[in-house]
């Protein structure tokens, strides 16, 4: 919680983080004496606590490469709003010794914001909307690109 608040008061000082990302801890390749990463409860439980500690940043990433793809969906609906994208080349969760995989097509990515229940939304760097993946409600189909009014507080990027 120590550094949750260190965090918080930074933000509150600068205003100069655009996002959050708790990144799973990893015990490979590393001194440190913890031998277990998180269970998937403790990864959901962070996302959560930190959704309400931590209301002065905008956006908070479930890293669907640290988590896996279906516990990152579930972790929209633990105030996540990002799942961090399809990723060319992983090297984080890589060079901590795991065996990660290394990228998501788009197609998944969009099926698994639709699962989850939500309006997938590609950003860019600073989480401005570039593409949105909108229905229409008469058929179905995909509107590219849709309007405006969809982009509301929980959307996730693809």
């Amino acid at each position: 919680m120590d550094h949750l608040r260190q965090l918080r008061a930074l933000q509150d000082e600068t205003h100069g983080f655009v996002g959050f990302i708790p990144l799973p801890y990893q015990p490979e390749n590393n001194d440190i004496p913890v031998h277990q990463p998180p269970s998937g409860f403790d990864s959901l439980r962070t996302l959560a606590v930190s959704r309400i500690y931590l209301d002065n940043f905008d956006h908070l990433t479930a890293y669907w490469v640290g988590l896996g793809l279906k516990l990152a969906q579930v972790a929209l609906s633990f105030g996540a709003d990002d799942l961090h994208g399809t990723i060319i080349e992983e090297h984080i969760f890589r060079m901590a010794g795991t065996a990660a995989p290394q990228a998501q097509t788009e197609a998944a990515m969009v099926k698994a914001i639709r699962e989850a229940g939500f309006t997938p939304v590609q950003r860019d760097t600073f989480y401005a909307a570039v593409k949105v993946w909108a229905e229409n409600a008469a058929t179905g189909q995909p509107l590219l690109p849709g309007p405006a009014g969809l982009l509301e507080k929980n959307l996730a990027s693809a």
